[in-house]
């Protein structure tokens, strides 16, 4: 006896003996975005998406997703204000005869000041949106609490060389 056409299913699916029922047949015009991983860039990366968490527990560790939680939102604002306060605080203390000690920061120094603002934001940003789309990945979360933990501690030591 052959088997049942492809459109042509039994009611429980598993018993051959079972009287066959028409299948809902539906034409997809492109392939099921479900078999697939969500990919590092998408069209919802920028207009904001509908996945926030992982759907399954095998996917806890290196994943994308296209919403980012309110936290890590919080993170990456927090680094970024405290680049801006490192970056005046320099400002500051090179103006008052302080000395530049970081030799990437003194060769960006030699640009001018507005192209030392500048650099140092671009680096950043690049660099916490690097952070931001592998959230999932246990060196990105590193990376944004080591980032963290830096840069609070150098605004909180720029605040020390005014007493």
């Amino acid at each position: 006896m052959a088997p049942p056409p492809s459109h042509v299913q039994s009611l429980s699916g598993s018993n051959p003996f079972d009287p066959p029922v028409q299948a809902a047949t539906r034409r997809r015009t492109h392939p099921d975005r479900r078999m697939a991983p969500t990919p590092r860039f998408s069209r919802f990366s920028i207009r904001g998406g509908r996945r926030a968490t992982i759907q399954r527990g095998e996917e806890a560790e290196g994943s994308y997703v296209d919403v980012y939680s309110t936290w890590v939102l919080f993170w990456v604002l927090w680094v970024a204000l405290m680049n801006i306060g490192d970056s005046f605080f320099t400002m500051v203390h090179l103006q008052a005869g302080g000395v530049e000690v970081n030799p990437v920061a003194a060769a960006m120094l030699k640009t001018g000041c507005f192209g030392f603002v500048f650099l140092k934001a671009v680096l950043i940003g690049v660099a916490l949106l690097v952070l931001t789309l592998h959230k999932n990945f246990q060196l990105a979360r590193f990376g944004l609490g080591l980032s963290t933990a830096a840069y609070t501690a150098l605004v909180i030591y720029h605040l020390t060389l005014f007493e």
